[in-house]
C-alpha cells in the first residue's frame, strides 16, 4: 500500500523564497543547505567548509576534521589526498544503475543516482553501472561504480529503447539485481525505466527524491503531494535523490555480459535529432545557456553569440531590471531554476540568488573582469577578460567550426 502525504504549498513557497519576511525564521543559521524549488535539499555555495583536492583535481569536503586547523590559511602547495578504496570481491547482491550518460559522461543526476545506489548497496552489495555505446567518462571509480558493464553495438546507438530493454533483460537474467535504478529524466531514463518495468512486470516508484527506513518517497499530484511506499525493485529517481559519492573510490571492474541478448525487429526508426530554435526552448529545459549580466556592454554582440553557439539566452536580475532582457529570461532563486549541462555566465558577479538558481548545472563557465567575484569561484572554467572580446572570439571560432563541415555541438 502507498501513503499520500499532502504538502503545504504556502509553507514550501516561503521556505524557498529568500525575499519573504518569514523565510529567515524557517531556516537554520549558518546552514550548509537549503530547500530547492521541488522541496529537494540543495547545497549552499556560500557556506565555507574545510576541504582538500581529490585525485581527480576536484575539491572535496573534509568530514574527518583533520583539515580544520588550517581554516583561514592558504596553503602554498595543493595537497592531493588519495581516497580510500571500497572493494567488493564477492558481493552478496547487485544494484544495477542505468545512467543517462548524456554526451558520453555522467551527469549530476547520474552521480546522485549512483550515490543512492551505494546507500542501498551498503557494505555487502556491489553497484553495477550499465552503459550503452561508447563513452568519454574517466571517473566511474570516484562516482561509486563497483562493476562496469559496457554494452556496445550500433543497435543501441541513438534512440533505441526497445533494443536497450532487451539488453537490460539479459542483465536481469544474469545478475538478478536486488534493485534497478534509472534517472526519472527527459533524456531517456524516464522512458527506458517505464519500459523496463513493463518488461519485468514490476511496479516502479517514480520521481523518487528520498529513500529512508526502507521506504521510497516520490513526488505526485503535480509536486503538491508525496507518495510513500515500500522500496520496490525498480526505482526511477529524481535529481538530488542522494548525495553523490565523495569519500571513497571504487574498483569499477569491467563486467562481461555472458547471457545472450534477444533480438527482434525494431518498431522504432531513429531519424536523428530535429533542429530546434534555442530561443524557443524554456530555460528550465535548456541544455546550453548563455547568460548575460551587468558586465555585458554590447547586447547585440551577446545575441549574435547566442545564435552562433546555438545557446538559449538567460540573464541576471540586474540585466532584466535594466531592461536588456525580458523577465522570463531571469535566472536565479527569484527567476528560473536551471539544470543546463553547460551554463556560460558573461559579466555576472554571482549574487547568492543567482548561484542558487544554477546549483544543479553540470558545468559552469564564467567570463568576467573580476577574478575575485563569486561566479568565478563557482565556475568550473573561468576566463578573465573583456566580455566583448571573448564573445567576438567565440563567434569567430563557432563560424570556423561550422564552415569546416562539423556538426552543431549544441
Amino acid at each position: 500500500m502507498s501513503d499520500i502525504i499532502r504538502r503545504d504549498p504556502r509553507a514550501e513557497w516561503i521556505a524557498r523564497n529568500r525575499l519573504h519576511p518569514l523565510h529567515a525564521a524557517m531556516q537554520t543559521q549558518g546552514q550548509a543547505s537549503w530547500m530547492g524549488p521541488n522541496g529537494l535539499v540543495r547545497k549552499n555555495p556560500h557556506v565555507t567548509a574545510a576541504g582538500f583536492i581529490g585525485p581527480s583535481g576536484i575539491k572535496r569536503i573534509d568530514r574527518s576534521g583533520t583539515q580544520q586547523g588550517a581554516a583561514g590559511k592558504r596553503s602554498a602547495a595543493t595537497e592531493v589526498v588519495q581516497l580510500p578504496l571500497h572493494l567488493i570481491e564477492q558481493p552478496a547482491f547487485y544494484i544495477c544503475v542505468v545512467p543517462d550518460m548524456v554526451g558520453g559522461r555522467l551527469s549530476a543526476h547520474d552521480k546522485d543516482l549512483l550515490g543512492l545506489a551505494n546507500k542501498l548497496a551498503g557494505s555487502e552489495g556491489a553497484v553495477v553501472a550499465v552503459v550503452f555505446g561508447e563513452d568519454k567518462e574517466s571517473a566511474f571509480d570516484t562516482a561509486g561504480v563497483d562493476r562496469l558493464l559496457r554494452i556496445g553495438g550500433g543497435a543501441f546507438d541513438g534512440y533505441a529503447p526497445e533494443t536497450r530493454v532487451l539488453a537490460l533483460s539479459a542483465v536481469e537474467a544474469q545478475l538478478a539485481p536486488r534493485h534497478w535504478l534509472l534517472p526519472d529524466s527527459r533524456t531517456g531514463g524516464g522512458e527506458l525505466g517505464r519500459r523496463l518495468a513493463a518488461k519485468l512486470g514490476e511496479r516502479p516508484a517514480t520521481r523518487v527524491w528520498q529513500i529512508a527506513n526502507e521506504q521510497a518517497t516520490g513526488r505526485a499530484g503535480a509536486g503538491r503531494e508525496d507518495l510513500v511506499r515500500k522500496v520496490p525493485r525498480l526505482i526511477l529517481a529524481a535529481a538530488e535523490c542522494a548525495e553523490p559519492v565523495s569519500e571513497t573510490r571504487h574498483e569499477a571492474r569491467a563486467l562481461d555480459l555472458s547471457t545472450k541478448i534477444a533480438h527482434s525487429l525494431p518498431r522504432i526508426e531513429d531519424l536523428g535529432p530535429v533542429a530546434v530554435d534555442p530561443a524557443q526552448i524554456p530555460m528550465a529545459e535548456a541544455e546550453f545557456i548563455l547568460s548575460g549580466g551587468n558586465g555585458v556592454k554590447d547586447w547585440n554582440l551577446f545575441h549574435q553569440a547566442a545564435v552562433a553557439l546555438g545557446a538559449t539566452e538567460g540573464a541576471s536580475r540586474v540585466a532584466v531590471d535594466d531592461g536588456f532582457m525580458p523577465r522570463n529570461r531571469q535566472v536565479g532563486a527569484t527567476g528560473t531554476w536551471v539544470t543546463a549541462r553547460v551554463y556560460l555566465a558573461v559579466g555576472i558577479s554571482g549574487a547568492i540568488q543567482h548561484l542558487q538558481g544554477i546549483g544543479a548545472c553540470d558545468k559552469v563557465v564564467a567570463i568576467n573582469m573580476d577574478p575575485g567575484c563569486d561566479m568565478i569561484k563557482r565556475a568550473d572554467l573561468s576566463v578573465i577578460g573583456d566580455s566583448g572580446a571573448v564573445l567576438a572570439a567565440l563567434i569567430e571560432l563557432a563560424s570556423q567550426y561550422r564552415q569546416g563541415g562539423a556538426r552543431d555541438a549544441a
